[in-house]
């Protein structure tokens, strides 16, 4: 797994539980107490284990650590903007998913994210497949969540419970207003 997801969500645990959880987690797991170094490569079980052990802590099923995981990766500008590049509005951005491991790779090529597939269902339903990692639909239902905040967008989002795949129906694209978005960084807010 690479190190920039790892730190990711090492940063995660802290900013969102504290410091000491993350250092709880990081000795059990036998890490060093700085923790993930971005640009290495960890084993999976490395990952899993982590997260095991965060879910246990703060007893807590992992599926929801994962979905509140996407949330906050989400709320990241650099990730918020790299995903508001996706469209205009939320179905825009619903049917650029496909496109996400690509325009991540090329922010940074070691990247392996998994391939995601949106399956149009009906009018405003979809389901979107998440491919090859255990955990991946839920932190997807998270950042699905968000950017549904983020939009603006009234959607339900229900992770399936034992498939990496999420289900989208969007209610409502105009619910709210979203977040204010310009394509130059440091124009507005």
């Amino acid at each position: 797994m690479h190190g920039l997801i790892n730190r990711s969500i090492q940063c995660f645990l802290g900013d969102t539980y504290g410091v000491a959880l993350w250092s709880r987690v990081a000795v059990a797991a036998g890490l060093p107490p700085e923790g993930f170094e971005t640009m290495l490569t960890y084993e999976e079980a490395v990952t899993d284990r982590v997260l095991d052990l965060a879910a246990e802590d703060l007893a807590k099923p992992r599926e929801a650590l994962l979905e509140d995981l996407g949330i906050y990766l989400a709320s990241l500008e650099p990730l918020r903007r790299l995903l508001r590049f996706g469209g205009v509005d939320y179905a825009d951005f619903l049917h650029s998913l496909d496109e996400l491991a690509e325009r991540a790779h090329l922010a940074v090529p070691e990247l392996d994210l998994p391939e995601v597939r949106l399956i149009p269902l009906g009018p405003d339903r979809y389901r979107l497949i998440c491919a090859r990692r255990r955990g991946y639909g839920a932190v997807f239902a998270g950042i699905l969540r968000a950017m549904a905040d983020d939009y603006g967008a009234l959607a339900l989002i229900d992770a399936e419970e034992g498939a990496e795949a999420v289900g989208i129906e969007l209610l409502q694209a105009r619910f709210a207003e979203g977040r204010r978005f310009d394509l130059a960084v440091g124009r507005g807010g």
